[in-house]
């Protein structure tokens, strides 16, 4: 399970000492939610997070995320202001995932590498944004099918689920933070919306590219 999407900016802003405070919220993330709809259905339904499934199937969607966040976050570094890394690295899970990938080693793929894709149609703080809201929005979902993986594979937060628990009960208020930043930094101008939408549909696209060969 996936987040509803978001949408993105186009072109950095200013090197301020802190993020910008949160404007109210506007339209940014509905938009990007209804532009990649149709990307959000496909990744719910390769990844099949709801239903019953083998441990080593299991193990090699957390491979897929562990490869695909490493390339992604990279990404989002060369694209952000300097003074948006620190908040970036708060919020990174790749921690968790490497914590998971270790627990769940005999049971991952090793005949398979998967696809490396880019995220960002071009190097800019509204793409960033727009890739952000993909991996941000599954942190949310994340909640829903820690759940799932206690009561089919006997998986909790430590012992293989780290990745999907992620931040646990602060992840509703880090949603919230993110949604009102993200309107914030990218504004209402139609040229950087758009660009945050392309860089939502890639991340997803990316995303499907990365994990495709693993679930064959």
């Amino acid at each position: 399970m996936l987040p509803p999407s978001t949408a993105v900016v186009g072109v950095a802003r200013g090197q301020d000492a802190s993020p910008r405070q949160p404007a109210a919220a506007g339209g940014l993330l509905p938009e990007l939610r209804a532009a990649t709809r149709p990307q959000h259905d496909r990744i719910e339904q390769l990844l099949a997070l709801q239903a019953p499934m083998p441990l080593r199937r299991y193990a090699a969607i957390v491979l897929g995320f562990q490869h695909f966040l490493t390339g992604w976050e990279q990404e989002l570094v060369d694209a952000l202001p300097a003074r948006l890394h620190g908040w970036l690295a708060a919020r990174s899970r790749r921690g968790f995932v490497a914590q998971d990938v270790e627990f769940l080693a005999a049971a991952l793929p090793v005949d398979v590498m998967p696809a490396a894709a880019r995220c960002l149609p071009a190097p800019c703080l509204a793409a960033a944004f727009g890739a952000l809201y993909v991996i941000e929005g599954s942190a949310l979902g994340g909640q829903v099918i820690t759940p799932w993986l206690q009561r089919d594979l006997g998986l909790t937060p430590g012992r293989g689920a780290s990745y999907f628990h992620g931040f646990g009960e602060r992840t509703g208020a880090m949603w919230k933070e993110f949604r009102e930043l993200a309107q914030a930094e990218v504004g209402d101008a139609p040229a950087d919306r758009a660009l945050a939408v392309r860089a939502a549909e890639q991340t997803f696209e990316a995303l499907m590219l990365t994990m495709g060969p693993l679930l064959r």
